[in-house]
């Protein structure tokens, strides 16, 4: 987490990319040490959002383009995760991905999404407001 956060606002947005794409990556880490040295709160909050909403995008389009091989093998989302994200989309319906930011729920929630078609500018309002909602609230911690 430390090499991220050395490279300040760039290495948050790459660590909150990745994160909310195929490496299990604690973002939150990197924002909080960033913090801690200093930097810009809103600035901070807005560069993690921005970063895990765009990974968050790549996961609803290999949901709605990519096969089932690659969100398998390549994304290593099982079944199991898959299921359950499918079916809190029926439970819950598009107002689950609020909850895109949770971990291990929140990928095959973004995937689901891409999968289902769910409607993109519906899709970004969702996920950004969890995602922000989020950050901010960590941010808060952090400073407090």
């Amino acid at each position: 987490m430390e090499f991220f956060a050395g490279y300040g606002y760039v290495g948050l947005f790459l660590a909150a990319f990745v994160a909310a794409t195929i490496l299990p990556l604690s973002s939150e880490v990197v924002l909080g040490l960033l913090l801690l040295h200093g930097l810009d709160p809103v600035l901070l909050v807005g560069v993690a959002t921005c970063g895990n909403v765009l990974g968050a995008f790549v996961n609803y389009a290999i949901g709605f383009w990519g096969s089932s091989f690659f969100i398998r093998r390549i994304l290593r989302i099982s079944e199991s995760e898959s299921a359950k994200a499918l079916a809190r989309f029926k439970k819950y319906g598009t107002g689950s991905l609020l909850f895109a930011w949770m971990p291990i729920v929140g990928d095959p929630l973004t995937l689901i999404a891409g999968l289902l078609k769910v409607n993109l500018p519906l899709f970004f309002l969702l996920v950004t407001s969890g995602k922000l909602i989020r950050y901010m609230v960590i941010s808060l911690a952090v400073l407090s």
